[in-house]
């Protein structure tokens, strides 16, 4: 076997150790029963199989509303973060003012920002709007950590379309607005993809704001409500492993529909020519 096929091969041999073995542990642990968990029986394949960690998580604790509350949490932020990062890209990539580059830097730095650094001036605006304690609160807090990052990405992509097609809108009669719309939004779907994937993953695992800005049970999201099954020292392994499954596999699945627009997304957008 020549060199480079070993090593292909150890490589897949690796991907599958490190990625895909963490994935079937937490699977198999969803589907046994609490004492095969906890004396360590049916390791690799749960004897007797049971869906009692699903229906118990399901009916018996409020994750269906966590998990609502994620879903339009994340949902909602990723159309915000799209929307600003598609007219704040465009205009940084294609107009022409004094600052432009520098505002194209300062972007990418505030993405760099930890948001542990910014979560308490963060609640003293929500405070004095109003909206702490509520799914408002997560609407307003987390575009400030995915629309900076989405901006720079569409920024690269806006810039790597020809400004010719743009040029022949403009002189065909069409305001800067509709050559936005239907001519460079339509190519630069692959990057708009990537961007709104990239919000929607964060806000769908983001922990720490919705920890402080919410103390509401019932406008609780996934990472936090998971908090919720851990009593003392106590840990409900099987639901914790069942809702893990069933907040993973929507978003593995996404990835999986749309990797090729992914790729291409990132691909351009790392281009800033």
């Amino acid at each position: 076997m020549r060199p480079w096929k070993v090593a292909t091969v150890l490589g897949l041999a690796g991907f599958v150790l490190v990625v895909l073995v963490p994935f079937w542990w937490i699977a198999t642990m969803s589907f046994k029963t609490y004492e095969q968990i906890q004396f360590a029986q049916s390791i690799y394949i749960p004897r007797p199989f049971t869906w009692e960690n699903y229906t118990g998580l399901w009916l018996e604790t409020r994750f269906p509303l966590w998990l609502r509350n994620s879903v339009i949490t994340a949902v909602v932020v990723t159309v915000i973060t799209t929307v600003i990062a598609c007219l704040s890209g465009y205009a940084v990539a294609r107009l022409r003012f004094p600052g432009r580059e520098a505002i194209a830097t300062l972007i990418l730095v505030l993405y760099l920002v930890p948001p542990a650094l910014l979560f308490i001036p963060l609640y003293r605006v929500l405070a004095e709007l109003g909206a702490t304690n509520s799914l408002f609160a997560l609407f307003l807090s987390y575009p400030t950590f995915t629309v900076p990052f989405c901006t720079w990405l569409l920024i690269g992509f806006f810039k790597a379309l020809p400004t010719e097609l743009e040029e022949a809108a403009l002189v065909d009669g069409a305001t800067r607005p509709q050559a936005l719309v239907r001519v460079l939004l339509p190519l630069a779907a692959p990057g708009i993809v990537a961007s709104a994937i990239f919000a929607f993953t964060l806000s769908w695992n983001e922990f720490l704001y919705a920890l402080i800005f919410i103390t509401d049970e019932t406008a609780t999201t996934v990472p936090v409500g998971l908090n919720l099954l851990i009593y003392g020292d106590v840990f409900h392994w099987g639901q914790l492993m069942a809702a893990s499954v069933i907040t993973t596999v929507p978003v593995v699945a996404l990835y999986m529909f749309i990797h090729r627009w992914m790729v291409e997304g990132l691909a351009a957008g790392s281009v800033k020519g």
